[in-house]
This record gives structure tokens, sequence and C-alpha cells, in this order.
């Protein structure tokens, strides 16, 4: 088959295309604009194979995209083209509304019109799969869990923008008939994470001895989801995935922004040990929380366990130590992403470091 795979060059998407060269026959068509968080590096291992393919294509692009699908003939789409980050949401929103909502509306029209002119069996084969996150829930008190069914309260511009790109993926399918399936992620993380999140950004300061920036008190919590294990379930969903459904993903690891931060911290204690910033706790500096920030994140991943038999590989325990030796045993990549204009500034502060999504 081949499949176009919308923000190819970013964190999520090139792990997914990662795993289709590498273990799959499919043909991968990547179609990324290479804004900031766009890198073809993360896809150096792969970018040589007969069955992938780069087209350097903004998704608002209606003339572009028809030519892409034209061209390729795609047999299904993954859609991971977005802008993610909540803080840069809250300094500029305007980029968030066209990418996330204008852009997918288009391409959900190029998708749609593709698909009306393929025959019977092309036609009930394809999938439109839309990849999105679990902060369109909004936040959860000390108990309970996302589900499929629960109700939207989005509380930034950027989960906003992602509900509101759901909604036009459901509505789709049912005005239309268009075959659609959506996915819903906790937080990632894993190799060749842009350095404005949480992790990447903790682990690059320690290691320059700059401040980790703690979020209010840290008492924040999120599921974290290790990304090859994103990546395995949203291949297995676009595969087998049921019609019209859609699929929360979780890595069953619930962890406070200050564990996370001390973790890494005890990490780099041990893995450098000639470090000068030790203990790299020390490090750690309390900021002003950011305007309207969620305190709780929490999937329920039944549904695809119970339908699909997915569950996550990694532990927390097992997924961070990886995830940190990655970013040792890669400086030069770390460079060159923080060439660019991101220099793991603080954004988002609504006034005037660091994310946990």
């Amino acid at each position: 088959m081949n499949i176009i795979v919308t923000g190819g060059a970013g964190f999520i998407g090139s792990a997914v295309i990662r795993q289709y060269i590498n273990d799959t026959d499919h043909t991968i068509i990547n179609v990324d604009a290479l804004t900031y968080a766009g890198n073809l590096e993360s896809l150096a291992e792969i970018e040589k194979a007969p069955r992938y393919h780069f087209e350097q294509v903004d998704i608002c692009d209606k003339d572009k995209m028809e030519s892409v699908f034209k061209r390729y003939q795609p047999g299904a789409i993954m859609h991971l083209a977005a802008e993610s980050h909540v803080d840069r949401s809250i300094d500029g929103p305007a980029d968030f509304i066209q990418t996330n909502i204008v852009g997918t509306c288009n391409l959900l029209e190029v998708a749609r019109a593709y698909w009306n002119q393929l025959d019977d069996d092309k036609k009930s084969s394809f999938r439109f799969h839309h990849v999105s996150t679990d902060e369109v829930y909004g936040d959860l008190d000390d108990t309970g869990f996302f589900t499929e069914t629960t109700a939207y309260d989005p509380s930034s511009p950027y989960s906003a923008s992602k509900a509101s790109s759901d909604h036009l993926v459901r509505a789709w399918h049912r005005t239309y008939g268009f075959p659609i399936v959506i996915t819903n992620c906790s937080n990632n993380y894993g190799s060749h994470q842009f350095p404005e999140k949480l992790i990447p950004l903790v682990t690059l300061n320690a290691l320059e001895g700059k401040p980790l920036p703690i979020y209010g008190n840290g008492q924040q919590i999120r599921d974290w989801l290790h990304v090859d294990d994103h990546a395995r379930a949203l291949r297995l969903v676009l595969d087998r995935g049921k019609n019209g459904d859609t699929y929360n993903i979780g890595g069953h690891n619930e962890k406070t922004n200050i564990e996370v931060v001390k973790t890494i911290c005890s990490l780099l204690d041990r893995l450098v040990p000639d470090s000068p910033y030790k203990p790299h706790e020390n490090l750690m500096t309390y900021v002003s929380d950011r305007p309207g920030h969620d305190v709780r994140y929490a999937i329920d991943a039944d549904k695809i366990a119970r339908d699909l038999g997915w569950l996550p590989q990694e532990t927390f325990a097992s997924g961070i130590e990886k995830t940190i030796h990655w970013y040792l045993d890669n400086s030069e990549w770390c460079q060159h992403v923080q060439d660019g204009s991101y220099q793991r500034e603080r954004l988002g502060s609504a006034e005037e470091n660091g994310d946990d999504k």
C-alpha cells in the first residue's frame, strides 16, 4: 500500500515512518512543510530507501496536495501535521487555527475528492487516520480517566484547535460517509523530540548547567507514552481500526512533572558522572505557572487493548533511560535542531521554559 503521512518530519511522524520502512513493505509518502519543528535529519536512516518519498508541501495548499494524491494514489493517509505546542499557541494562536483547523479541512476535502473516484474495493479499504491528543478532553481531578466518550473541554488555543479538527473529521464521516479513524494520545516522549518539550528541554538544559524550569508547584500529572509504542499503535489502528471509531492511546505511566524532572536529573547524575553540574536537581527553578494549566491528564486505553490487542512495551523507567541515552549519544542532532529560532526560551507565559506537552 502507498500511505501518505502528513507531518512526517516531526517527532511522532518520523517515528511512524521509520517503523513503516523498517518493519513493513508499505511505500510511505512524507508530506511536510518543514516548519520549525520539522527535521529531515530524524529520517536520515531511511531517507535513501526506495519505498520512501518526501514532498515538501503545506497541507493548506490545495493544488499541491491534489498533485500528491494524483501522483502517489494512496490507499490510506495518516494525518499528523499540526502545530502542537501549548505554550506556542498561547503566544500565537493564529498559526494553530490555520494549520490544525483550516489545514485539516483542506486535507479532508482533497482526500474525499480522491476517494470518491476510487473503485468500490479501494473505496472500502481506504482510511483517513486523524492523529489527535488527550488535551481535547480538558482537565481531570485526582481520579478517573479519559475515555473515548469523554466530553470535549479544551483549555488552550492548541487543544481547542485539535478539538475542532477532530469534530471536522467526524463530520466528514457522518455527512459524506468518508472512512476515518481517530486516535487521541497522551504525552509522548522519546528520541528526536523538539527541545521545547519538557523531557528534551530539561535534559539539554541540565547538560549545559542551565535552569530547569518547573511550572507552578510541578504537581501537574501526565500519562507518559513512549513514541515507539505510540507509532506501533497508530499503525495498528490504521490497519485494523473500525471505520468511524476513536481509540485512546496511553502509556499507563502517570507521573507529576516534578517526578519526571527529578528522574532525568538522577539519570544524568549516573550517566554523566564527570558533569560539573551534579547533582542536577540543584538546577531546578520554579517559575510562574502556565495560564489555564490543566492539572491532570490520564488515558483509559482499554478499548485499543481489547479490540486491537495493543499494549505499551515500555515502562516509564525503561523508556526514559533509553531516551536520555539517545540525547547523550546524538549531540549533533541536538545542536542542529537548536540552530533555528527556538533556543529553549520560555514560551506561553501570556506576559512576556519548557512544557509538559
